[in-house]
């Protein structure tokens, strides 16, 4: 065991060299998928999966931290999530509501600054009032931000943009000639935050799952078949050391002149 550990600590250290400093994406988003399959792989409940994720949050968050990563952003809830059994949803909006409770002390004490990414209609008044108040708390914090895309969909931000340019449209501040993606963005919900530079998917599915479908337009995308519970510092590096073996055009020239 000791051996193990070992070869793992090297592995995660010559990882670590690997990196350039100066190359490290701005913003990272994470499907954090594979916690029901974890939980069943270890004869489990499916909540047990869910409470498993914390540490791999937690160390996902201190490894940004330490790398100067401006953005995390992670799909802890997808609108699609409340076809799920009541008592699975009703579970991890408790789970998610103590977490945030136990855990804004430390946060705020690191800096971190906690944004909500989704829809607050439909979740619980008392998580709704545990996101305000964290959110409030890390307000000033200038470290790291982490968004939880909570209550979220892709499809569901992309139409309330536009609904929200045609009402301009309609009180006559704006003609539809003159919309542009420019206008669509800045009524997204976190229209301040940068676009993902890279798209880490945990548990080894090949799709978005209706994330971020507008900001990841030219987002790069990396997929893992570890599962989420199990995702620590040296798989975050894996996909860094991959991030930045790749040649980012955004449908450009590579070394245009």
């Amino acid at each position: 065991m000791a051996t193990s550990r070992a070869s793992a600590q090297a592995s995660e250290e010559q990882l670590r060299e690997r990196l350039d400093p100066a190359r490290m994406p701005r913003h990272i988003a994470v499907i954090m998928d594979g916690n029901g399959r974890w939980a069943r792989e270890q004869g489990l409940p499916r909540l047990e999966g869910h409470r498993a994720s914390r540490e791999s949050v937690r160390e996902t968050l201190r490894t940004c931290r330490d790398l100067g990563i401006e953005f995390l952003t992670l799909y802890t809830f997808s609108a699609e999530n409340w076809r799920r059994p009541k008592s699975e949803v009703d579970a991890l909006m408790a789970l998610i509501e103590g977490s945030l409770r136990e855990e804004a002390e430390e946060l705020h004490a690191e800096s971190v600054r906690v944004l909500h990414l989704g829809k607050r209609e439909g979740l619980p008044e008392t998580l709704v009032s545990e996101l305000d108040r964290v959110e409030k708390l890390t307000d000033g914090n200038t470290g790291v931000t982490l968004q939880i895309a909570l209550n979220y969909g892709g499809r569901q931000e992309i139409v309330d943009a536009a609904a929200a340019v045609a009402g301009e449209v309609a009180a006559g501040r704006m003609s539809p000639e003159a919309i542009e993606g420019s206008d669509l963005r800045r009524h997204l919900y976190r229209p301040d935050t940068p676009d993902p530079d890279l798209l880490i998917r945990s548990g080894g599915e090949f799709r978005v799952s209706n994330y971020l479908l507008w900001e990841i337009a030219y987002t790069e995308i990396y997929v893992t078949p570890t599962l989420w519970p199990d995702f620590r510092r040296a798989d975050l590096y894996r996909a860094l050391v991959d991030y930045q073996g790749r040649g980012r055009r955004f449908g450009g020239v590579e070394n245009a002149a």
